[in-house]
Order: C-alpha cells, then sequence, then structure tokens
C-alpha cells in the first residue's frame, strides 16, 4: 500500500563530498571530506518545481531528469510513499567533474531527504545505512563514492554479483574510523575530467606482480588510515590505474609527482583530476602558492561524517 505524503512537509540534507581509490583501493576505497551540498524538499500540492545555485548550477536540468529528483523519487519508491508534488532546493559546493564525488554526492543527498520525508510520516519506513548504500550505488555502479558520502569517515565497499553477470549486483560498504591526527588537502584544477573517458584508458589485463602490489598497498592504506597515519606515503602508492591516466591528467599527475617528492601522501582523487593528499600536517605554504599560480584551487578539509539529515 502506497501512502502519501502531507503537503508542506519538509526535510533537509546535507551531504559530504568524496574520494575515491586513496592510490592503490581502486573502485574499493572511498573517504568523506569536509565540503558539502545542501538539499531541501518540500512536500507540494502538485508538480515539480527546482532550483539550483552554487556549482554547477548553469549546467545540470532543473526538472525530472536532475539526479537529486531521481534519487528522492526512488527512495520514496523503496518505501512505498508517494508525494503529490516536490519543491527541490539545491545548493551545490562540491565542484562538479573534478573527482570528487559531486554525482554520488547528489543522489545521496536525493535519497536521503526521501529517507527524512519517509521517517516522518512513519519512523518504521526509515532505511537502514545499508539500504542507502546499496541504493545510492545502483545509481553510481560502484559504491566507493557513494557510501563514503552515507556513512563518513574512511570506507571500504565491495560488490557482489546476485545473479547472472550482466544483471543486478549488491553493493555493501564499512566504515573505518580515520585517525584523529589526518585531514586531507585537495588541490582543484579549473579543468574536468571524464570518469568514462579514464575509464577507457585502463587495460583489461595488468601484470601479477602490480595486482600483488596494489593489493598489499590497499590492506596498508586501512592501517595508514587508521591508527599509523607514518604509513600514509607507502600505502598510497599504485601501479593500478594512476599511471594509464597520467597522459590523460598531465597537470594532475605532475602535482601528485611533486607533492609526493615533498614528501606528502598524494593521489589522484578518483578519476581526477583533483589531487588529494592525506597527512598530518598541511602542505608547505610556497607549494600551496606554487599550485595556486597554476590555477589550482587548494583547500584544506577536515575527513567529514555521512550525510545528515533534519
Amino acid at each position: 500500500m502506497t501512502r502519501t505524503l502531507t503537503t508542506g512537509t519538509v526535510a533537509h540534507a546535507r551531504v559530504p563530498a568524496s574520494s575515491a581509490n586513496l592510490g592503490p583501493g581502486f573502485d574499493t576505497l572511498g573517504l568523506a571530506l569536509g565540503l558539502f551540498d545542501d538539499v531541501v524538499v518540500t512536500v507540494a500540492e502538485s508538480g515539480l518545481d527546482i532550483e539550483v545555485d552554487g556549482e554547477g548550477a548553469r549546467e545540470v536540468p532543473w526538472g525530472p531528469s536532475h539526479l537529486v529528483v531521481r534519487a528522492i523519487e526512488r527512495g520514496l519508491e523503496s518505501v512505498g510513499v508517494w508525494a503529490d508534488g516536490l519543491k527541490v532546493r539545491c545548493h551545490n559546493r562540491i565542484p562538479h567533474s573534478r573527482g570528487l564525488g559531486s554525482s554520488a554526492s547528489a543522489v545521496v543527498g536525493g535519497l536521503a531527504a526521501a529517507n527524512c520525508l519517509a521517517a516522518s510520516l512513519d519512523p518504521a519506513l526509515a532505511l537502514s545505512p545499508e539500504q542507502m548504500v546499496q541504493l545510492a550505488a545502483e545509481f553510481e555502479g560502484h559504491p566507493d563514492n557513494a557510501s563514503a558520502s552515507v556513512l563518513g569517515g574512511a570506507v571500504v565497499s565491495w560488490s557482489r554479483e546476485s545473479g547472472p553477470p550482466e544483471g543486478p549486483r549488491a553493493y555493501a560498504a564499512a566504515r573505518l574510523d580515520v585517525h584523529p591526527d589526518i585531514g586531507a588537502t585537495v588541490l582543484i584544477p579549473t579543468e574536468r575530467s571524464s570518469t568514462a573517458h579514464t575509464r577507457g584508458l585502463l587495460p583489461d589485463l595488468v601484470p601479477h606482480r602490480d595486482a600483488a602490489f596494489n593489493a598489499s598497498r590497499s590492506a596498508l592504506a586501512v592501517v595508514a588510515l587508521t591508527t599509523r597515519p607514518d604509513l600514509l606515503m607507502v600505502s598510497t602508492e599504485d601501479r593500478l590505474h594512476q599511471p594509464y591516466r597520467a597522459s590523460a591528467l598531465p597537470v594532475t599527475s605532475r602535482w601528485v609527482e611533486t607533492l609526493r617528492a615533498h614528501g606528502h601522501a598524494a593521489t589522484v582523487s578518483g578519476a581526477g583530476p583533483t589531487v588529494l593528499v592525506l597527512g598530518t600536517a598541511s602542505i608547505a605554504r610556497e607549494l600551496a602558492d606554487r599550485a595556486g599560480d597554476d590555477g589550482m584551487t587548494v583547500l584544506e578539509l577536515d575527513i567529514a561524517d555521512g550525510v545528515t539529515t533534519r
């Protein structure tokens, strides 16, 4: 039985940005970052009214195909709830197509707002974090960014086939509590990157020694992130994806090399072009100034908790 929301009911979701891979953990490791989008949803008598401001406001559709709207509808549908109309307001701070999980954040924000609306009708309808991860990852096709935005902290995520290879997948994630001394710095270029394009640069087969190398570094990254920040440099080494994408991300790759040469655990954030630096101290002012002169926006960010609603 479908239940209808009361006109005037309001939900506010605040959802963090995220970084994926963290070097070796391709499509597996993720991290929530303290840069937030806000989604405010009001149940209306009829129709759809959407407004977007901030990052990407002029580039995203202001209608039913908007990712936040699709996620709201999917979240309500999943618990058997209907809204006669919706008024959606999105304030975006997360840069689009920069490797900071903007699409995952949009999905998680929409799902979380829908979840808040449904819970106002009946708390028993609320989705669990595990269900949120599953629904969000279905949009993305992989759970690393989405699960970080849902759960916060660092995450180890995975998927498994629940039928034939072309069939649906089950997605899951486990949160890691990041060592309190670890913070993040991001260097955000003006150019954008297409995940589909950079994925297309990856080979179908990699040498066994490279697979073994990344397996060891991914396992070590869990230790470094939680208890041993002194291991961040070695644990963020990668042979699985960054070398193959370097030609498409020349500025990013140059800055990853420069920062690592200065002792900073720098990686490509997701599919790029943002550079992520993890550590217990800020990068040197001289390096930050050079990056700014190179057209990059340099932000120091906290490790964030997951999406919140009210």
